[in-house]
Parts: structure tokens; sequence; C-alpha cells
């Protein structure tokens, strides 16, 4: 049952100011907790059902209302407003008796509850991913016991907090509980730049030339989606014992990142189309417009076997492309099939969505992307690849894709799906290294660490290398790595008992292991 409200408090709010002056103890406090709810972080619209549930409580109270509706809301939060929203639900609903006893309970997931009870009136349910951390049989158990005191009807209020992610994934599996008993949504909103200023400054002392410092530093760190109360404490509180401004990470030149690129192994065809892309994005945010240069589509297909280095150079365009303000922050989700994919109907699409949704403004890349095709007619695969293509599509400005997998099953994977296809803007092919590169890179390994490594030990690293490399799965430079850490540990054992430091620091042919390395 949905309930409406509309219209439910004008004749308090529509209240005269003549009127106003007069009024009582009662409406005192609902004037007080209308005023606490005007202040909140969250849009208009959560305004006016908040208002309206309150003003409910109250002509219930008074017999004005016969109908009692048991308040169940889900409230969309990054966990600045929750104690506040939570207080004045709280204080409503003792004031006016809305509950059967003034009892509550904090419901923390990452808190294991043996067993759900909800003997108390308010409930609150919070740090929602910690469900997912329990027992299968937990999950189902607590939803199970959730619906069942719902059923019950009794005078309960019931609130679950988490952000839109949290949510999602909260009642993946359970929609159908949502959608038949939370008939309330509040959603909080982010401050504007200007409030957190503002209420950064209402607890510091400082002079005018400082403030201006305070204002750009706020400019350049706040970003909506934080606990901007916490963001605000933990800058009065640096400002306050530091007398000066947190330092702010500073973005990496492109000379800096071309030179972490140059310095990978191998790699010339990709490293020449890297170039040639930053080359296009400079020119293009050089001239301003002034040249006819489209958007480029910067959605991209990886192509290669493992350990060819594609995971190395999405993290690397992701600094480029950050650096170049394409995207607002320089991360890269990585994620498989698994998290894209649910077991039932209807759970792909929110679970893909919710993937998309923390990717945004920065690059999500799919591994092993081709285990996406859908075969024997799977609508799991269809509905995620579905909601990719919308994403791709919706977001050009604020999400880089990028597919990888193994060359033959990508390329099969992308023949059957146009939609995919006609959205990738670049294609790169990773190609296996050569042995030599396979030894430079062990070689790096080595350097880096300070090792010292003998010409018998990198023929016979060799060796082993073309011995293997036509083996099933071959790992490239994951197989040269698990040899090199494999490697340490023989000689950390070898040189045990040694103490000069050339011997301590050499690698011998004894010390190159290969030992519990599954090799097919």
């Amino acid at each position: 049952m949905k309930y409406d409200f509309k219209d439910i408090y004008t004749d308090f709010f529509g209240v005269e100011e003549e009127t106003k002056k007069e009024l009582n103890q009662e409406q005192i406090e609902m004037s007080d907790l209308i005023h606490r709810i005007d202040n909140l972080y969250i849009d208009d619209v959560s305004k006016n059902i908040f208002k309206n549930i309150i003003e409910y409580m109250r002509k219930y109270k008074e017999g004005i209302e016969k109908n009692y509706i048991p308040f169940r809301i889900i409230i969309e939060s990054t966990g600045a407003e929750d104690k506040e929203i939570s207080d004045i639900l709280y204080k409503a609903s003792i004031n006016y008796n809305y509950l059967d006893d003034e009892s509550q309970k904090v419901f923390s997931f990452y808190r294991y509850e043996k067993d759900y009870k909800f003997d108390n009136s308010f409930l609150i349910f919070q740090d929602l991913v910690g469900i997912k951390l329990e027992d299968t049989k937990d999950e189902q158990r607590f939803f199970y016991n959730l619906e069942s005191v719902i059923k019950e009807d009794k005078h309960k209020i019931i609130l679950i907090y988490g952000n839109k992610e949290e949510l999602i994934n909260f009642f993946l599996g359970y929609e159908s509980i949502k959608n038949n008993y939370f008939d309330f949504y509040i959603k909080t909103i982010s401050p504007e730049i200007n409030n957190i200023y503002n209420e950064t400054l209402n607890s510091l002392d400082i002079d005018d030339d400082f403030k201006v410092k305070v204002l750009e530093y706020i400019e350049k760190t706040y970003k909506p989606r934080i606990d901007y109360k916490e963001y605000i404490k933990d800058l009065v509180h640096y400002i306050s014992f530091h007398k000066e401004l947190p330092k702010i990470e500073e973005k990496k030149t492109l000379d800096e990142i071309f030179s972490e690129l140059n310095e990978l192994v191998g790699l010339n065809d990709i490293k020449k189309v890297l170039h040639e892309l930053v080359d296009v994005l400079t020119l293009k945010e050089k001239t301003k417009g002034t040249l006819n240069i489209k958007d480029l589509n910067l959605h991209m297909v990886f192509l290669g076997n493992p350990g060819t280095g594609k995971t190395t150079i999405a993290r690397l365009i992701s600094g480029i492309l950050y650096n170049l303000g394409i995207i607002k922050e320089n991360k890269l989700v990585e994620v498989g099939v698994k998290d894209l994919v649910a077991e039932y109907v209807g759970q792909t699409a929110p679970k893909t969505s919710m993937v998309i949704d923390k990717s945004l403004n920065g690059v999500l890349f799919i591994d092993e992307a081709y285990a996406l095709a859908a075969k024997n007619d799977n609508s799991y695969n269809a509905e995620a690849i579905a909601t990719l293509i919308q994403a791709m599509e919706n977001y050009r400005d604020k999400l880089v894709v990028i597919f990888a997998g193994y060359t033959k099953e990508m390329q099969d994977f992308l023949d059957s799906n146009s939609g995919i296809v006609s959205r990738i803007g670049y294609t790169l092919e990773f190609p296996d290294y050569t042995t030599d590169e396979l030894v430079d890179i062990f070689k790096t390994f080595t350097n880096k660490a300070g090792f010292i490594v003998e010409d018998e030990a990198i023929t016979y690293l060799k060796e082993i290398i073309n011995e293997n490399r036509n083996i099933k799965n071959f790992g490239n430079a994951r197989f040269v790595r698990n040899i090199y850490e494999k490697t340490i540990v023989k000689h950390a054992s070898r040189v045990k008992d040694k103490k000069q430091a050339k011997i301590l620091k050499t690698i011998t042919k004894d010390d190159i292991s290969i030992e519990n390395l599954k090799l097919e």
C-alpha cells in the first residue's frame, strides 16, 4: 500500500504570522522539527516527505487521522546527515506517542548477529555492505525475519541507511521486500562549495588572506560524494594544529607519466598509439574549439594473453586522461564478469549499474570480457551488455570503458556484438613478450631490489622460458614475476648463514627456482 500525504499539513504550515505568536508548546516543538528538516542537506521532495511524516504523527495522536501508518524509510545517504535524520524522526515519534515504547536499536552489519530479533520499536540499519560478508544463510535469515516482523504490523519505524551502491547491493535478490514494504524514500544531497566554505570558517579564526586560500583548497579537494561533516572536521583540525593547509596531491606531468610508460619493456606499438592519442588530445585542448576536431571515442579493447601488460597500460591511460582533464578522477576500477552478472533474473542490470556508478569519472577495466558473450541465449549476460552499452553512450564525458581478454576469444565476442564494436574507439593488441624481453623484465625486478644476477643465472632463466613459453596459459610477465619471487625465497634460504654483502646480493643459477610453478 502506497501513502499520499498531499496537503496533509497545510493547516499548520499555513498559519498566519499573528497566530504563530500564540503557538503552544507542542506547536513550538513541531516548528523546531520543521526548522531542523529545512536545514538538512536533502532534496526538496525528501523535505516534503519528511514534514508530511511528522505532521501525520501529530494528527494521529490527536485522533484526526485514524489509520496507523508504519513508516519504513530508505535513506540514500553519504553518512553525514544520518544521525540528524534519525534524531528528528525519533523525537517526533516520542513527542506524538507514535510507537509502542521508546526503545530503539541500531543494527550494524559489521557486527555479527546470531539471531536477528527486531523487538525494538525504532530500528536503524546501517553499514549495509557488511551483510554480503556473512554466510548466505545468515543473510536469508535476516530478510526472512525482517519480512516477518513487518507483516506483524506492529507500531514500528524502520530506517535503512546507505549510499546508492550499497542500497542496490543490499536488496539484491530481495527487491520484493523493498518494493512491497518500504514506501518512503529520502535522498540526501551534497552541500555546495560555498556551504562547505562557510561551515569551515565558522570553526576557524583566520585572516582574510588565509580565507582565500581555504576556499581555493576546498574547490580543489572537496568531492560531492564524501561525508562533508567529516571533511570539514578533518580540515578544521588540521588547520587548527598545523596553522596551514594540507598539501594537495599534485598531478603527475605528462613527461613523468610517459617516463613510466617508456620504462616498460617492449610494447612499442602500444607506446606509439598512446603518444599519438595524447598529441591529438593536447592539440584539441590548446586550440579551444577553433579547430573542428570531433570528440574522440576513448572506449577501448585490449587484445592479448595474460601477463602482456594490459592492466599496467590501463592504469597509465587512467593517469594520462586524468592529467589532461578528460576524466575527473585518477581511478581504475577493475572487474570481471562475475562482478557484472548476477545469478537471478532482474538482478544483473542493478549489479552492472552499481559497477558503472562506482566507475564514473574514471576508467572501468573489464578483464576476460569475452565471458560476457551470450551463449545459449544467456539473458543475464545480454542484460549486462545492454546496460554497459547504454552507459558507454550516456556517460561518454564521464566514463572510459576498456574490455580486455585473449585475442581469439575477444575477437569472437566482438564479432558477435555490433553494439559494443560501434562504440569502441581504439583496439590495442598486446603481443607475447620475446624471451629477451622477459629476461629484461626479470632484470628490472632484480635491479629495483638491488640484486646482482650472474650470467649463468640469466642463461638458465632463458632456457626455462624457452621450454615453457608454449604451454597453455603461459603467463608472460606474470610467469617471470613468479620465478623472480620464488628465486628470492630460494636465494634467502641459500645465504641465510652468509655475511658477505656481495654473496647476499648476488643471484646465482642455483637460486633460479620454478618450484611449485603450475606448468601445463
